[in-house]
């Protein structure tokens, strides 16, 4: 099903108002530092609105919506920052189920990924982070276990299901683990962005599933949505934090005059727009393209891959500079954008993959 502009809107303001009132500044803070890194009882009412169960197949609890209405939330995701599995479990993970899954899987895993009471992830990249076949460092045995190392685990630390794609004897599979079996391993990775928990997978001889017989282009169509859906959140933290920091350009007093009105943060600014403006249609053509299922589907979001996490990343560095010195403090919200963005840069294939692989689309 797919929705139309007017209801595209309705469904923007409905999780934009979810979470003004329950994803605050505030609320962010509060979770950076809890075991979970995340606040349940939202989590829980995002699955009561549909958001968990967009990609979800009506007849498994779900939506059965498409890239257009995951880009449309993940803007509004992107500017609370919020701090959840969201993309990893209801996109990254639904998606690859949706893909690779036969009907049994499907039925046994969309139902609680659907309404909150499961949380999945996808482990499919080595320690180079490429995001791609040659990336992956995990092999599947003869046996039906898995040993190797996958990197770059969103939200592994609270996932229920694990689904690692893995190498094996006909190409590239994809497994399901449980995190209670033998040989499994997870550690906390280091990272900039205390918003989005990584960790490292460690496997040895670990008992697995294969869902289905999908190979590689299962994973591929996967990623896709992740991609658009980090697009969608790439361009909402943008928006927030430019919108923050006109606001704090029309009521900062310097030299007795509002600091807007000096001609060089006029230009800084009017630059920085620009780029938010490109990252929307940028994010919403690659959704529409998905939607439409056209043949310049794989270039657009190619486009939104990099473009979008760019813009993130300039606005953010930007916002800080024309700030001063409060947004480079702890208490200053700025900076938790500057991070959200820099990780961007290279979850999902990163902004050089994304642009050799615009290139390729295009032909050059």
């Amino acid at each position: 099903m797919t929705l139309d502009v007017a209801e595209l809107a309705e469904l923007s303001a409905a999780v934009g108002d979810l979470l003004a009132d329950t994803c605050t500044e505030a609320d962010v803070r509060r979770v950076l530092d809890s075991e979970d890194g995340f606040d349940r009882a939202l989590w829980a009412r995002l699955a009561d609105q549909g958001v968990l169960g967009m990609l979800v197949a009506p007849e498994h609890g779900g939506l059965g919506f498409g890239a257009a209405e995951v880009e449309t939330v993940a803007e509004e995701t992107g500017a609370a920052l919020l701090p959840a599995p969201f993309i990893s479990s209801s996109v990254l993970a639904v998606a690859l189920i949706n893909a690779a899954g036969s009907d049994e899987d499907k039925a046994r895993l969309l139902p609680g990924l659907a309404d909150g009471t499961t949380i999945a992830t996808v482990a499919m990249t080595g320690p180079a982070g490429s995001w791609t076949p040659d990336g992956v460092d995990v092999r599947a045995g003869a046996d039906g276990t898995l040993t190797g190392t996958a990197h770059y685990v969103t939200w592994g630390h609270v996932a229920d299901v694990v689904l690692v794609v893995a190498r094996t004897d006909d190409g590239i599979g994809v497994f399901e683990v449980s995190p209670a079996a033998p040989g499994f391993d997870l550690s906390a990775a280091t990272v900039f962005d205390p918003t989005v928990r990584l960790s490292t997978l460690t496997l040895t001889s670990t008992p697995a599933r294969r869902l289905g017989t999908a190979c590689w282009a299962a994973v591929s169509d996967a990623l896709a949505l992740a991609v658009i859906a980090s697009a969608g959140e790439q361009v909402g933290g943008a928006r927030h934090i430019f919108d923050m920091t006109v606001s704090y350009l029309k009521t900062r007093i310097q030299f007795g005059r509002q600091i807007g009105s000096f001609q060089a943060l006029k230009h800084m600014a009017a630059d920085l727009l620009i780029d938010v403006e490109n990252a929307t249609s940028a994010a919403r053509h690659a959704a529409a393209e998905h939607t439409d299922a056209s043949e310049n589907t794989d270039g657009a979001i190619a486009l939104a891959g990099f473009t979008c996490a760019e813009a993130y990343h300039t606005v953010a560095l930007h916002a800080i500079q024309m700030h001063g010195g409060i947004a480079f403090t702890w208490e200053h919200p700025a900076h938790l954008y500057l991070r959200r963005a820099r990780t961007g840069l290279h979850l999902f294939g990163g902004t050089r993959l994304h642009r050799e692989r615009y290139l390729a689309a295009k032909g050059a």
